[in-house]
């Protein structure tokens, strides 16, 4: 496929001015100012948050905007501050301390955000979940963690109560939505009426843990990523000078905090650089987004690519019915960005979307696209100031314009600081002075990185090695197709076969040639042995609520193997 260059034309001047002068230059302490540090070095994630902004004049300024849709409730920075110190008086009082783990399981209402920030204050260790999780991903994460509290409200506890006689550990239920409680279970409304709006704040060492969500791999259960309250300097940056927040923004990442992306860029990260932030709790449709967006104003909108792909489903018409004009920066997360997507982008909102590329594990932004550079559509872009990154061979060497493994040298501020109660298998991340991110990548001459696949993904067919991703790209190119998986299939011929699940545009019919189309229609873009030997229409493909598409899952469910861990894939 041919690679287009974009050229940013941004409306204001981007928050990171020179890229290669930060770049070459910088030392993450000579950064610490932007946040506020306690005496001999300790700090807390909540306080940067929050707190310095709420006895500023920032105080009054709006933190966060909460709808359905239909109904909002506005908080200031100062409602913030004070609605999390009254849930922190809460668990002080009853006997949460340092390091024990509590849990939020709540939809996207206000509740979970003093909650997530009251837990920080206290020295505990927050977890996410999310709500729409079943029995077994509960269980598995409640158990494993040892969770000692568990926040959630009247209609989730249904869930919990059928698993709580395995949950020797969790001692009690705090119901947001109920001032009748069950034996076991503590009143929100009732309790938190009886405490303080102040709260002496835990000052905690940076590499003290802050919160963890457990992520999902091809086998065994899912392991908890544990990240510390220094990962705050991380996100804070990385917010303001890729997702280029200034302070009269208003921001919208459609992340859920059962996400690492919610988590950091849906309540740390942006509340850290004080900008005003929309938090929607509602189901997704064109018309909801575009009507929230010019409905606040939005500025800044941080979302995933099965979203922008939805989006694409549903045309240019509505976007320019819409009027969207408030919107000057646009960013993508959750796996690489199609260059197709991109182009909609221009066309739809005279705007590119942004992609960036991070972990789980790695707690925040680690190579992205900023405004202020050009963007090379389907690239994840440069190293963020401060991450050395690299490809290597099988050899172990850095090479640029060839395939290898994308590595990151250790020590990151928001670099995971464990897998709970798994020390082996947190090494496993680390080998010859590298961190391993299990992704396969090359880096071209100008420094930009390329996402080939995850290392059990990649195709060899016919002796050659082909990226799921670059046949995917090619596959959304076809105006018939607006989502594809793509995997490798065992071929007696060809060692591995590609296999393409697509999901069809509103209205396309395919004709009863459309294999071959569609066989011709990658081999123009890519190459001659680069194509599906067979296409599957499907009306949805798994994934998982980050918007990354499956493929494991696929395979598995091609080749009547099991499918593993599929708790944090959306329901369809």
């Amino acid at each position: 496929m041919k690679i287009k260059t974009i050229q940013n034309k941004v409306k204001v001047k981007p928050n990171l001015s020179d890229y290669k002068k930060t770049y070459q230059k910088f030392n993450w302490k000579d950064y610490h100012s932007e946040l506020e540090f306690f005496k001999n070095n300790k700090i807390n994630a909540a306080y940067n948050a929050v707190t310095r902004h709420a006895i500023s004049n920032n105080k009054n300024k709006t933190a966060l905007i909460c709808t359905n849709g239909e109904k909002e409730k506005k908080f200031t920075f100062s409602d913030l501050e004070k609605q999390s110190n009254r849930f922190a008086n809460l668990l002080t009082k009853q006997g949460i301390k340092k390091g024990d783990r509590v849990f939020i399981f709540l939809p996207r209402i206000p509740e979970l955000y003093f909650c997530f920030l009251g837990i920080l204050k206290t020295g505990a260790i927050a977890g996410t979940m999310f709500q729409a999780f079943g029995h077994d991903a509960l269980l598995d994460r409640l158990k494993n963690s040892g969770a000692k509290f568990l926040i959630t409200d009247s209609e989730l506890v249904k869930r919990i109560y059928g698993i709580k006689k395995d949950l020797p550990k969790l001692k009690k239920i705090i119901i947001v939505n109920k001032r009748k409680v069950k034996r076991g279970e503590i009143s929100y409304p009732k309790e938190i009426s009886k405490t303080s709006s102040e709260y002496k704040i835990k000052e905690m060492k940076l590499t003290d843990p802050a919160f963890m969500l457990y992520t999902s791999g091809t086998t065994g259960k899912p392991k908890g990523v544990i990240h510390s309250h220094q990962a705050i300097l991380q996100q804070h940056l990385t917010a303001k000078w890729i997702l280029d927040l200034k302070e009269n923004d208003i921001y919208w990442c459609t992340a859920d905090p059962g996400w690492v992306t919610g988590i950091s860029y849906g309540i740390l990260g942006n509340l850290s650089n004080g900008v005003t932030s929309l938090v929607y709790n509602g189901k997704f449709s064109p018309k909801n987004w575009y009507k929230l967006i010019k409905k606040y104003n939005v500025t800044v909108w941080y979302t995933a690519p099965t979203a922008i792909r939805m989006l694409m489903k549903a045309g240019t018409t509505i976007v320019t019915k819409s009027n969207l004009k408030s919107l000057r920066h646009l960013c993508s997360v959750g796996e690489p960005l199609n260059p197709e997507a991109i182009k909609w982008g221009l066309k739809a909102f005279k705007l590119p979307f942004h992609d960036n590329w991070w972990q789980t594990e790695t707690g925040a932004i680690c190579v992205a696209n900023y405004p202020g550079m050009k963007i090379k559509s389907g690239s994840m872009g440069k190293p963020f100031p401060g991450i050395k990154a690299a490809v290597l061979n099988s050899k172990g060497k850095a090479v640029i314009g060839k395939e290898g493994n994308l590595v990151l040298k250790p020590g990151w501020p928001s670099m995971m600081k464990e897998i709970w109660r798994n020390q082996k298998k947190y090494k496993t991340y680390f080998k010859r002075g590298w961190y391993f991110s299990g992704d396969k990548a090359y880096q071209d001459k100008e420094g930009y990185f390329w996402f080939i696949g995850r290392a059990d993904d990649i195709i060899k067919t016919r002796g050659e090695r082909v990226g799921p991703f670059e046949v995917e790209s090619a596959l959304v190119e076809h105006p018939g197709i607006v989502e594809a998986g793509v995997i490798g299939k065992p071929d007696p011929m060809l060692g591995e076969a590609i296999k393409a699940f697509v999901v069809l545009a509103k209205g396309y019919k395919p004709g009863k040639d459309f294999y071959e189309e569609i066989k011709n229609f990658v081999k123009k873009r890519l190459a001659g042995h680069a194509y599906p030997k067979e296409v599957e229409i499907r009306k949805n493909l798994p994934k998982t609520r980050s918007g990354k598409i499956m493929r494991r899952v696929l395979k598995a469910q091609e080749l009547g193997l099991d499918t593993g861990d599929l708790s944090t894939l959306e329901n369809d």
